[in-house]
């Protein structure tokens, strides 16, 4: 066959389609996992020099890196699968002498959805907080002029990042039954440090703030769940 005529000359497909079989399965699934393999660029990158990275997508590189929604849901179905599979939920990643007046293990919130969904896709809870944080980051970082929707793609990059983090740690703890909550702190140190960074990376004030937008977001998130929960039930009992 002529290879002018391999591919239509209006929308560029092939002339003849490939059969569906194991092949193209597989593939389809190393295209979604690893976004034509832009994926260990993007992790690489925003891993190494985070600032650098996502101020180079913001401004003049948005082909090679992996969309940002889509790195962070990505790494959310990874990580919400890696607990499915070990059956994990959020609170056993709390220590529990962190809590030693509450057994974890039973406690499950039935009054808010927003709890709830904390506890059971503890992958997917990182996407609602994401938003709360980017108001933070908005609030102390308000004077460099970003919108607010270019700091969400900041938290995007990063939150991707720490998702990977605690997957990996998680898949560590489970199969060595190695104690790792210490260790799950470097989740906040990579985020305090890569929001720092793309501010101002000499600046000790940056990752004060990013710290504390951080923080912020937490506790606007809390709030507003506690909140959810005592409204419920003023309304069970009323």
């Amino acid at each position: 066959m002529n290879e002018s005529w391999d591919y239509c000359p209006i929308c560029g497909q092939p002339a003849k389609l490939k059969k569906i079989d194991k092949h193209y399965i597989i593939q389809e699934l190393g295209d979604f996992l690893f976004a034509n393999k832009g994926m260990v660029y993007t992790i690489k990158n925003v891993l190494i020099k985070p600032g650098e990275s996502v101020r180079r997508f913001i401004t003049e590189d948005r082909y090679r890196f992996v969309k940002p929604v889509t790195f962070l849901f990505i790494t959310a179905l990874i990580y919400a699968i890696v607990n499915q599979i070990f059956n994990v939920s959020i609170v056993d990643h709390v220590p529990q002498n962190y809590m030693p007046q509450v057994d974890l293990k039973n406690f499950v919130p039935t009054t808010s959805l927003l709890l709830d969904s904390a506890f059971t896709h503890p992958g997917y809870w990182n996407i609602i907080m994401i938003v709360f944080i980017t108001f933070g980051i908005k609030i102390f970082f308000r004077k460099f002029g970003y919108n607010f929707f270019e700091i969400f793609i900041l938290c995007c990059f990063v939150f991707g990042i720490t998702t990977l983090f605690e997957t990996i740690l998680t898949i560590i703890r489970e199969v060595t039954h190695l104690k790792l909550q210490i260790l799950m702190s470097i989740s906040i140190i990579y985020l305090t440090w890569a929001i720092g960074q793309f501010f101002d990376k000499k600046k000790a004030a940056s990752y004060i703030k990013a710290f504390l937008s951080y923080v912020f977001g937490w506790l606007i998130l809390i709030l507003i769940a506690v909140a959810g929960v005592v409204i419920e039930i003023v309304i069970r009992h009323f």
